[in-house]
């Protein structure tokens, strides 16, 4: 409890009176009583300004925070039951999200008045953006709030200490969702790539066009309708798609406070859900040196489910890939054509010879495309001119970098390997679009 500086003004007219009583003895007796009345207004504001537990404070948020992306948190306050203040409450709201996490600023101010027919109560929001998965820790809620006139500030701490979950980003997932329904996936970079007739799945009848293939009219509909009908296809399902991720050293490297391992999980459990929904069956592999996770390719909403919560555990290890385990495993255990999608960074080392020779052999039985995240910071680095001798290797370095890379994009080309190379804030709708892309023109 403090004293606000209207109240430090109150009690200090009495000041006046006080030094009037160095020349004026009775003047000094009207002085202290003036004080002491000024005093117990105070202390009476103090006590209609109420305890700690006339306030409510609830903290709302979802179940499973998403990672590389802002979340809302919503803070309530309600009176508590059974008060009834007849004058309106000023307040302030400082909550204690993450240390880990940048969020706006959490400090939250209010004005919340009683109504005799049941306010819902006040609510606002502020957003964190989380870089890490994991179990992270909000504390607890600060509120101060001010008396009736305004002369005490009284100020409490509520208990609200919570462990919450930091998961692959859902909430793009439920955007994909929401544009899908409304047939506007263009918002969020998603190029429609359905092609009827170019697969080989039964899709429609319709009316003979110009530029149709005249292999593919339905002689029996075009008796019955005495019109030329063009049987239309849809490309297959239950495809299989394996997602490899690396969870090596190089995949710790941070762009934009998140680590390239984050980003490529973000893209895998997008791609195993729009892959589910289109019929396919969906794996996970997961590799440093050793063989970590492998999730065999299946099918439904429970694949999407069992995936979440593989990603949700993976972490980088600080050593360097082993393409040849992984890429070895994967064709022993997967011996049906699939589309193998491998998250991996192409930072020169020794595993990339090994990398262009897996995929070489993978290439015989199914289609390998090796996905990569550019790094900003090389390629700024490599553009920016130079203003002393520091600034001159380091773009010699960078370009070096940038050229070794472009020379392994190239050999796995060459091989017969699809490769994508994108900045990291692109990385999924890139992946889904490719995806769709291969699946429209029944490469799969």
């Amino acid at each position: 409890m403090s004293l606000t500086l209207r109240g430090v003004l109150l009690l200090f007219t009495a000041c006046p009176l006080l030094a009037l009583g160095a020349w004026q003895p009775e003047i000094e007796w009207i002085g202290w009583l003036w004080a002491l009345m000024m005093g117990i207004i105070c202390l009476i504001d103090a006590w209609l300004a109420g305890s700690p537990g006339r306030f409510e404070i609830t903290r709302h948020h979802e179940p499973r925070l998403s990672l590389g992306v802002d979340n809302v948190i919503k803070v309530q306050v309600r009176f508590a039951t059974g008060t009834r203040p007849t004058y309106p409450t000023k307040f302030w709201i400082r909550d204690e999200p993450p240390q880990e996490f940048p969020a706006s600023p959490p400090v939250l101010s209010g004005r919340l008045e009683f109504s005799p027919a049941g306010s819902p109560g006040w609510q606002s929001s502020y957003q964190i953006h989380p870089t890490q998965r994991g179990d992270f820790h909000f504390g607890d809620i600060n509120i101060r709030w001010s008396s009736p006139l305004g002369l005490i500030v009284r100020q409490a701490r509520q208990l609200a200490g919570k462990t919450v979950k930091v998961y692959p980003n859902l909430l793009e997932i439920r955007r994909y969702d929401l544009l899908l329904r409304r047939t506007r996936l263009q918002e969020i970079g998603l190029r429609h790539s359905r092609q009827f007739g170019s697969g080989t799945e039964y899709e429609r009848l319709r009316e003979y066009q110009a530029d149709d293939d005249f292999r593919r009219i339905d002689w029996k509909s075009t008796a019955r309708r005495r019109r030329p009908v063009t049987i239309e296809y849809e490309t297959e399902r239950s495809q299989m798609i394996m997602a490899v991720l690396d969870t090596g050293r190089l995949m710790q490297s941070l762009v934009n406070r998140t680590a390239k391992l984050d980003y490529a999980v973000n893209a895998v459990l997008f791609l195993g859900y729009v892959a589910a929904s289109k019929g396919d069956q969906v794996g996970l592999l997961g590799f440093a040196d050793q063989i970590d996770t492998y999730l065999s390719p299946e099918g439904g909403r429970a694949q999407f489910y069992r995936m979440l919560e593989t990603l949700y555990a993976v972490r980088a290890q600080p050593v360097e890939p082993d393409y040849r385990r992984a890429l070895s495993y994967l064709m022993l255990k997967q011996r049906r054509r699939a589309l193998v999608i491998i998250f991996t960074d192409l930072t020169p080392g020794p595993g990339l010879a090994e990398l262009v020779a897996q995929t070489a052999l993978l290439r015989r039985t199914s289609l390998p495309l090796v996905v990569t995240i550019s790094d900003p910071d090389i390629i700024r680095a490599a553009q920016e001119t130079p203003i002393d001798s520091l600034h001159a290797y380091q773009r010699m370095a960078a370009s070096q970098l940038l050229a070794e890379r472009q020379v392994t994009l190239d050999q796995l080309r060459r091989q017969g390997v699809l490769t994508l190379d994108v900045p990291a804030d692109q990385l999924s709708i890139a992946v889904i679009n490719q995806y769709l892309e291969l699946k429209a023109r029944t490469s799969l």
